[in-house]
């Protein structure tokens, strides 16, 4: 079995450099509804039987655009780690704040957040029960903090 691995395309969103808690919540929101931009990538030419995306918009979005019209595998198990505001703040805090104190408990399994890092490994070791009990030839199409997590498992 042969497995290609692809984030998706980079999505047309501009993240506010500062925000409130609500505002970067909002903006995570606002993220996942986001389009994709147009592609213009190569991916090796191997024969495969399946297509696996995430449920998320800009996955599905990016194997139509490489990919056509087939049959994709659309499945939660492949979902971005979600991300949420870490504390509840009025006050405007910059964006890598956000970003790092939010997978900073994620990966602390602190449970504020909305999956902590025992469950997004569950979800990966799923995945990948999943795919190597097929044992089909397979394109991925996950997303970036995922990937990492679906990776590491593989080995």
């Amino acid at each position: 079995m042969q497995a290609i691995i692809i984030r998706h395309g980079k999505v047309d969103f501009q993240w506010r450099q500062w925000s409130t808690s609500e505002q970067f919540n909002k903006d995570c929101k606002m993220y996942d509804k986001a389009p994709i931009l147009t592609l213009s990538s190569d991916v090796p030419q191997i024969i495969y039987q399946d297509i696996y995306t995430s449920s998320l918009q800009r996955s599905r979005e990016t194997a139509s655009q490489l990919f056509g019209q087939k049959d994709v595998i659309s499945t939660k198990l492949l979902d971005e780690v979600p991300l949420c505001a870490s504390v509840t703040s009025n006050k405007k805090l910059p964006l890598i704040f956000w970003n790092v104190s939010g997978r900073l408990q994620w990966y602390l399994n602190i449970h504020s957040q909305k999956e902590c890092r025992k469950e997004t490994l569950y979800r990966a070791e799923q995945f990948i029960e999943m795919i190597v009990q097929k044992d089909n030839n397979c394109i991925i199409v996950t997303h970036g903090f995922f990937m990492h997590t679906l990776l590491r498992n593989c080995s």
